[in-house]
């Protein structure tokens, strides 16, 4: 497994990759690996012959009071198990590199960059794309693999790509959860065991609304009184948006009638958790 801090190493690589033909995966991450990230290496390692992973905490898409400082970073041991997975290559580059100081341009998806959690985090999903098409541009993938669990990113990264001609292929992958059902997250470390319980609450959430939604109600204000109802059973946790959207769009539904996609956030303690599920009408 090789690892390379600079853009030029890495572009080498990968021009060294496409010139013997080789068909290479990307995984995108921000480090704090866990068996979440890991499943999106062992889908990129079935359908690739290379399988690169990027570590960087994106400064730009956290907000001035958000996590960024004490954002887990646990390089080594995220190294020593994308060894055992049988990673080729890390592209790990310095916040300097990425964003030399007198780099001054963005990519939006203007459409959707404020929809669920774009909304109560100004300028989040503008840092993603930012960041996903220079990681694009530098690795040059031919697909790229993405968590469900962060489902508004997904949809976004869809359309940044389809719209901007990126020649990647975007892979969905569905979510990874604990045995009780809690989404995997690097920032559940930040939970305490008491609130560790208490965060459930979203799944349970979700999966009374998926349960009315099997049951015949497609109306989504109904749905959503169902899924707060859950949630108002654990006081401690603070709503930021329970939302059904279209999957695609990102737009609010009144009622269901094609793939929609019920998603949750909330604070947890000083934690804030997305959770999500999808709803699809046959």
């Amino acid at each position: 497994m090789k690892i390379y801090r600079h853009i030029h190493e890495m572009q080498s690589a990968s021009r060294f990759i496409r010139n013997n033909n080789q068909r290479l995966g990307f995984v995108p991450t921000m480090g704090a690996l866990h068996e979440g990230h890991l499943s999106l290496v062992r889908a990129a390692k079935e359908q690739c012959d290379v399988v690169a992973v990027s570590i960087f905490v994106n400064p730009t898409q956290f907000g001035p009071n958000e996590d960024f400082t004490k954002y887990p970073r646990t390089f080594e041991h995220d190294c020593e198990l994308l060894e055992k997975e049988g990673v080729d290559l890390i592209f790990a580059p310095a916040s300097e590199e990425m964003y030399p100081q007198e780099s001054v341009a963005w990519v939006t998806v203007e459409s959707l960059s404020d929809k669920l959690c774009g909304r109560s985090r100004p300028g989040h999903f503008r840092g993603v794309t930012t960041i996903v098409s220079k990681l694009f541009h530098i690795v040059e993938p031919d697909a790229a693999f993405f968590g469900q669990k962060d489902a508004a990113q997904l949809a976004i990264i869809r359309r940044m790509t389809k719209d901007l001609n990126f020649p990647v292929e975007i892979v969905g992958c569905p979510i990874v959860r604990e045995a009780d059902g809690l989404a995997m997250s690097s920032r559940n470390t930040y939970l305490s065991p008491d609130e560790r319980k208490r965060a459930l609450a979203l799944y349970s959430c979700l999966l009374e609304i998926k349960k009315q939604f099997g049951n015949g109600e497609a109306g989504c204000a109904k749905l959503i009184a169902v899924g707060k109802e859950v949630l108002l059973q654990e006081p401690s946790i603070r709503l930021d948006y329970l939302e059904i959207v279209d999957a695609d769009t990102l737009n609010s539904l009144q009622s269901i009638t094609g793939n929609a996609l019920a998603a949750v956030a909330a604070f947890v303690g000083t934690t804030r958790l997305i959770d999500n599920a999808f709803l699809v009408s046959a």
